[in-house]
């Protein structure tokens, strides 16, 4: 405890840090603020809305703002949906390739074309979501009055929210735009586990111990996920510089065992919907389909998850391999006098990079969909649905993740001023750690 209490004091002491973790704090009170002004024209008390299902996921990251028809509804989200879409054009149309190996221009204007499709994006969702989740009994004014005025008050709010995101990663600490999300989501835990306590009452106090007992593994199981990586060494060939020699050291190339992230949970519950939406429509003619639509229709089915751990096992090949490109990774090593010890450069290198990310994938996958699948465990053992969130799934991976990057850039502040880490042994690992190469 008096590591703990010197650690803090010393960062603190940074006035570089301090200034950056105050700055943080600032907006992060701005966001949340925000999430609780309502659109002009509506009752929030009167929203009938679902915590089930994708809606209930968007709600859980937006902090409850998409649940009370706040004016950040939308939150980030419309901004995380455009830099996927990028993304995916960047892997595709050579025109996106060849802007993002134009440096410096090339990633301002990507981040142009970002925005702009932000824009667009968020005009089309908050269309849907006026037209879907706010109900005519919550209107204190007409549909159509409502509708043209709030689309437009909810653009700008995603803009602000954009603006506060980039504003934390210049200004503060951490990546902002992941801030935001992990805030929403950690605003909500409070709730959720008060309610638990209270749902179990003074009878379930054991209970309730043996489940903050099995968050807490479940939580330092993600954290393994998030930073197990496999090394392959790398050895660099001497060179005579004038009269110096450099080169000739050792180093290593971290493939991460979940190289995709929570992309593939995200990608696999927004297609979760389709069973059971397909099957509504013929519910009325076939019990078949109406027992599909039901089955799809409950996360805790093992029809469910089952499917469930099977796309996310699919999609995290699929992201992986768009997001990873070993013979990239060959090119770079072969042009800086790399080579792995054993494997010729190039083509083999390229190869056999290939197969061992294959073989770390496979375990990752598997994890990853256990790590998903495990808030339907958490609810069928008796767990209450917004505690059980908790207990795994794309909310756990967002928080952990989050806090390991956010540590790591706080532990560099520490390690330039000579000071201790922040662990004893070792050092915080985030998602961002770069390839060395």
């Amino acid at each position: 405890m008096k590591r703990f209490f010197e650690t803090i004091k010393h960062i603190f002491s940074i006035e570089e840090l301090r200034t950056r973790i105050l700055n943080t704090l600032l907006f992060i009170t701005i966001f949340r603020l925000g999430s609780y002004v309502a659109l002009p024209g509506v009752e929030p008390d009167q929203m009938n809305f679902s915590s089930q299902g994708l809606l209930g996921l968007l709600d859980t990251f937006l902090g409850g703002a998409f649940s009370k028809a706040s004016i950040f509804a939308l939150g980030i989200m419309p901004y995380i949906s455009a830099s996927i879409a990028i993304q995916l054009l960047t892997m595709a149309l050579p025109y996106f390739q060849k802007m993002q190996k134009e440096g410096e221009s090339g990633r301002k204007k990507l981040n142009q074309i970002t925005r702009v499709l932000t824009i667009v994006v968020t005009l089309v969702q908050g269309t849907a979501y006026l037209n879907t989740t706010v109900p005519d009994e919550a209107l204190l004014v007409s549909r159509s009055l409502f509708s043209i005025s709030s689309v437009f008050v909810l653009a700008a709010g995603t803009m602000f929210c954009m603006w506060l995101g980039e504003r934390i990663t210049d200004k503060g600490v951490g990546n902002g735009i992941s801030m935001l999300i992990m805030i929403g989501i950690v605003s909500r835990f409070p709730g959720a586990i008060l309610k638990e306590f209270q749902s179990r009452g003074t009878g379930g106090i054991l209970l309730f111990v043996l489940e903050i007992v099995a968050l807490y593994f479940v939580i330092m199981g993600a954290v393994m996920l998030t930073q197990a990586v496999r090394r392959i060494p790398i050895q660099y060939a001497k060179q005579v510089v004038g009269n110096r020699v450099m080169g000739g050291q050792r180093q290593y190339l971290p493939l991460k065992l979940n190289a995709a992230g929570v992309m593939p949970i995200i990608f696999a519950q927004a297609l979760m919907f389709i069973p059971s939406l397909g099957a509504s429509y013929f519910a009325e003619k076939s019990d078949f389909a109406s027992n599909v639509a039901t089955i799809f229709a409950n996360y805790t089915t093992w029809q469910y998850n089952l499917l469930f751990a099977f796309l996310i096992i699919v999609f995290t090949f699929f992201y992986t391999a768009i997001s990873v490109n070993p013979q990239q990774i060959a090119d770079d090593m072969k042009r800086g006098g790399g080579f792995i010890p054993g494997v010729k450069p190039g083509q083999q290198t390229s190869e056999y990079i290939s197969s061992v990310l294959d073989r770390i994938t496979f375990p990752g996958s598997l994890m990853l969909a256990l790590v998903a699948i495990l808030p339907a465990f958490a609810s069928m053992v008796g767990v209450s649905t917004d505690f059980a969130h908790f207990f795994g799934g794309t909310s756990l991976l967002i928080m952990v993740g989050v806090v390991l990057d956010t540590l790591q850039q706080v532990e560099s502040y520490l390690l330039m001023r000579r000071y201790e880490g922040l662990m004893k042994s070792g050092r915080v690992k985030g998602r961002t750690e770069s390839v060395a190469i």
